[in-house]
């Protein structure tokens, strides 16, 4: 068995939002000093005495070995890198983009990242605010073998790591994922409503689903957490969920499938986030099909 690579001493973290600021607390609570950065103030002064401050992205990356990014998208991503950070890389680092990004994208950063002697390794993660305040998140890592593993020990303190391929392969199956789940979720809701309509209980339904084949995500987690209670606080929004699909969607048409279902998924998500706005928790879905079937 190959020794396990000890953790890095300091790391920078950009990106200290409602998953990122989890996260960062689990990095600091594993020995790791965090040198920490966000646009927003707010942000990282509730961070105060866990993280040291820095006043930019590229001060964060100075002198540390690994930089981490927990960031909306690649536009986000890209924008952190051409603003300083790229030429703050030092050389032989790495930078983790922890964000939802574009697998393509992604590659051709790489390629840029790769060009100041440093390397980029994507490990998007999901499990939501939940499983990044509770430290289990699924990390998916696309990076090459020797890189995931020194990386493991840094990334386990905020979840379970999994090495799912090369460069570009953690936001290809995050992506995939997220349309997989936001089909779950869609499928679900519209099937629990025409329960509902039909005179069915939506809580026995779940209860009877649940120890059956059509059993998802959806109903083990979102419509008994979120819908039922009517709480809709899952701290996942539509408009994101909506992006990660239309990534997807991308990512089948570019690789030659027929994405009958996929594209039909895009085309609803989009059209709940143009009804109940982008900041909609992804689980308000529910809401968008109720206001566009004639009914509560």
């Amino acid at each position: 068995m190959p020794e396990e690579a000890p953790l890095p001493p300091v790391v920078g973290f950009v990106g200290l939002g409602r998953m990122g600021d989890p996260m960062a607390r689990h990095v600091a609570a594993g020995g790791v000093v965090v040198r920490g950065f966000d646009t927003a103030p707010a942000a990282v002064q509730g961070l105060a005495g866990v993280v040291t401050s820095v006043g930019s992205a590229a001060a964060a990356a100075e002198d540390v070995p690994v930089v981490i990014l927990m960031l909306p998208d690649s536009d986000a991503v890209e924008s952190v890198v051409d603003d300083g950070l790229l030429d703050a890389l030092e050389p032989g680092s790495v930078l983790v983009d922890m964000s939802s990004s574009e697998p393509l994208r992604t590659r051709e950063l790489a390629e840029r990242i790769e060009g100041v002697g440093a390397e980029l390794v994507d490990a998007p993660v999901s499990g939501g605010i939940r499983g990044a305040e509770a430290a289990t998140l699924a990390i998916m890592v696309g990076a090459e073998h020797d890189t995931a593993r020194r990386l493991e020990p840094l990334l386990a303190l905020m979840g379970r790591p999994r090495h799912v391929g090369g460069t570009g392969a953690g936001h290809a199956l995050k992506a995939l994922n997220n349309l997989m789940s936001a089909s779950n979720l869609l499928a679900a809701s519209e099937a629990l409503l025409a329960g509902q309509r039909f005179g069915l209980d939506p809580a026995v339904m779940l209860e009877v689903v649940n120890g059956s084949s059509g059993r998802s995500n959806g109903t083990e987690t979102k419509w008994p957490d979120h819908v039922l209670p009517g709480t809709f606080a899952s701290g996942f929004t539509a408009g994101l969920m909506a992006k990660d699909v239309r990534i997807a969607l991308g990512l089948v048409e570019a690789t030659g499938i027929r994405g009958g279902v996929a594209a039909e998924v895009v085309e609803r998500w989009v059209a709940a986030v143009d009804l109940l706005g982008p900041a909609a928790d992804h689980t308000e879905i529910v809401r968008y099909l109720q206001q566009t079937s004639g009914g509560d």
